[in-house]
């Protein structure tokens, strides 16, 4: 197959901090959590799903089953649809994955076409960012995008088609006896202290259903290992306090906030940083 407010950076929206304690009960054998058209999803998919994705994301949906279920549906609706069909693909096929790649690599096989209007228009609106190129350097590329954007709007419409005419049935109480507790974030209370502490203050703005933002959490666990005797590390849900977001103007989550010990805000970074690039900025400021 072709590669296919609070702004969330990242690419994809589908993720506990490190050293928090998560768990996932085991739920009882054979227990069924969906049905798809009289198919039957049992608790064991979802285990078995889980444990090939890799952190941070497998705790997100440890901690929100309904979303990885929800993809197990559609992975279910679509081989049916497969088989309903009579589909033959015209190579030898591997297993399921290969067969659903074969499928929609068929049925989507025409490229969208993009009109010259729209690349000017999306080089108009972005060519500040685009270092001085021309439109006719980035045009190929920028078709390619769009082309492609059309190709995954196709996509997502030809699923919820399919999901619209299935019969789906979903378990929502074995779904909760499975989720996982979402890892603990500070206070309002916990950050006027912090305030007042007469220490600088490190403020993660972010949330845990946001990919960097949870890729974040062990850095600054670090951080706050290693600074304890001389700082606050602290993370916020913008979304449980969004008084104080609005206060501190978040827009882009996630947003790093570093506060000097008097208070006052010294340095503020958006989107995922590497704990390296946020030391430099405490060392700048002198706090290490």
């Amino acid at each position: 197959m072709r590669n296919k407010s609070f702004l969330v950076i990242a690419a994809i929206a589908l993720v506990a901090a490190a050293g928090v304690f998560l768990y996932l009960q085991t739920g009882r054998t054979g227990e069924i959590i969906a049905t798809v058209n009289g198919e039957k999803i049992d608790i064991s998919q979802f285990h078995k799903a889980i444990e090939t994705i890799e952190e941070p994301v497998k705790s997100m949906f440890r901690e929100d089953p309904a979303k990885l279920v929800d993809s197990i549906i559609m992975r279910v609706l679509l081989i049916q649809e497969i088989k309903a069909q009579g589909f033959k693909p015209d190579r030898q096929i591997k297993d399921e994955d290969d067969l659903m790649d074969a499928f929609l690599e068929k049925r989507f096989s025409d490229t969208p076409k993009v009109a010259p209007e729209e690349i000017k228009a999306f080089y108009e609106t972005h060519k500040d960012r685009l270092d001085g190129k021309t439109l006719e350097q980035m045009g190929p590329m920028i078709e390619q995008v769009l082309s492609q954007g059309k190709l995954e709007e196709q996509y997502n419409l030809y699923l919820e088609e399919l999901r619209s005419k299935a019969d789906i049935k979903i378990n929502h109480e074995a779904l909760k006896s499975i989720a996982a507790k979402p890892p603990d974030s500070n206070t309002s209370e916990d950050f006027d202290r912090g305030l007042q502490s007469g220490r600088p203050m490190l403020v993660d703005f972010g949330s845990n259903s946001c990919l960097p933002c949870r890729q974040l959490r062990p850095v600054l666990k670090e951080i706050k290992a290693e600074n304890a005797d001389r700082m606050e590390v602290l993370v916020i849900d913008v979304y449980r306090y969004k008084d104080l977001a609005a206060k501190f103007k978040v827009q882009v989550i996630p947003t790093l906030v570093l506060f000097d010990a008097s208070g006052k805000e010294i340095f503020r970074g958006q989107g995922f940083m590497p704990k390296e690039a946020i030391v430099e900025q405490m060392k700048k400021f002198q706090i290490i």
